[in-house]
């Protein structure tokens, strides 16, 4: 499915495949030879997505482009059924398996592997040849790279890179409050953009 977002329409190379249930919207660029399979999803929003040359999307991963964080996939990454990819720049030849997720303004450099149910998260910066194992928690710049049952470890580091700050404007709530009305209301007004698309 191409829809068009925002008066700007998915582009296609004549030597790509992009699978029926697929869905491309908005500033969408699938380069020549890729491959994007069933129920994946790619969506601009507000930024574009880019997939170089020989690029492989399997099943259900769900690629998206930010305003502050475009997506762009170098030539032949693969990324694996299931994956979430949100603002986020992957060079050259890099494998992202089964369930991995690469979090805004994240870099990964060009060979390197996140494994099964990997993360790469919020501005992180993977060097190239680097790999997350399976399950392991990538975090900070550079990056290290811990197991998860290191919690404490971890948000020592992604404290410091303000997710809610970065991601959606706003500051960390104190105790006993929640940053969900603000990011209901907020996230929810940039979604209703999608009121105007058209189905192509």
């Amino acid at each position: 499915m191409l829809i068009e977002h925002e008066g700007v329409a998915p582009t296609v190379h004549a030597s790509a495949y992009v699978a029926p249930t697929a869905t491309l919207c908005g500033d969408v660029r699938v380069g020549a030879g890729c491959r994007v399979l069933f129920g994946a999803v790619l969506t601009a929003e507000g930024g574009p997505v880019e997939l170089g040359e020989g690029c492989i999307v399997m099943e259900n991963a769900v690629l998206r482009g930010t305003r502050r964080d475009p997506l762009s996939l170098g030539r032949e990454v693969l990324v694996g059924p299931g994956s979430y990819l949100t603002g986020c720049t992957v060079e050259d030849e890099v494998f992202l398996a089964t369930g991995s997720r690469v979090f805004n303004g994240a870099r990964i450099g060009a060979r390197s592997e996140v494994r099964i149910n990997g993360i790469v998260h919020l501005r992180t910066v993977l060097p190239p040849d680097a790999m997350v194992p399976i399950g392991w928690v990538a975090v900070g710049d550079p990056a290290q790279v811990l197991p998860p049952q290191e919690h404490e470890a971890i948000w020592a580091v992604q404290k410091e890179l303000d997710f809610p700050g970065y991601v959606f404007g706003l500051e960390r709530p104190g105790p006993g409050e929640s940053l969900m009305p603000a990011i209901s209301e907020r996230f929810g007004r940039a979604l209703g953009r999608h009121h105007d698309d058209r189905l192509l």
